[in-house]
């Protein structure tokens, strides 16, 4: 009798020691879907970030190369552009890539930006001012602005082309 009672003794010490309950798994799941909401929205928001991050640098890069290249044109920025171009709207770069077709030699300005940024002049050019606005294609409607006039990048979006006018004149 000792020993069938050491045997069931035996058999239930094993039974709860086979797996977890249905109420930890339900717990260690409630706490992963918690973990789950807080890190998603904060990731989504960081490529938010790398996407605007992106036009500012582009945008930036491409003022310096419209400077440098006017350096070799006495300063005055109308030389760069072809006839007819160097108006408000003209591209300036698309794909990573300068617009060759708005400069009046394909060398005037150098330039390789993000293949998903592309930038475009804010206004006519002038002989000692230019404006330009930039989008990302993974985040449109979101506008960024470099404007020489206001002594560089403008630390705000605009939401749309008329608001980048304003900020460009």
């Amino acid at each position: 009798m000792r020993a069938r009672l050491r045997t069931t003794r035996l058999q239930k010490r094993n039974q709860r020691d086979d797996g977890f309950t249905l109420i930890e798994l339900l717990v260690v799941m409630i706490i992963i879907g918690i973990l789950a909401a807080i890190a998603i929205p904060t990731f989504l928001n960081q490529r938010k970030n790398s996407y605007n991050s992106a036009v500012k640098t582009d945008l930036a890069n491409a003022a310096i190369a419209l400077e440098s290249a006017a350096v070799q044109a006495g300063g005055d920025y109308t030389k760069l552009f072809a006839s007819g171009k160097g108006k408000s709207g003209d591209t300036i770069a698309v794909a990573g890539a300068v617009t060759t077709a708005t400069f009046a030699t394909a060398s005037t300005v150098e330039f390789g930006g993000t293949p998903t940024v592309k930038v475009v002049l804010g206004k006519d050019v002038t002989s000692g001012d230019f404006c330009l606005w930039g989008e990302n294609s993974n985040n449109t409607a979101v506008y960024w602005v470099w404007s020489k006039l206001h002594g560089g990048l403008q630390q705000t979006t605009y939401p749309t082309a008329a608001a980048i006018l304003t900020a460009c004149s």
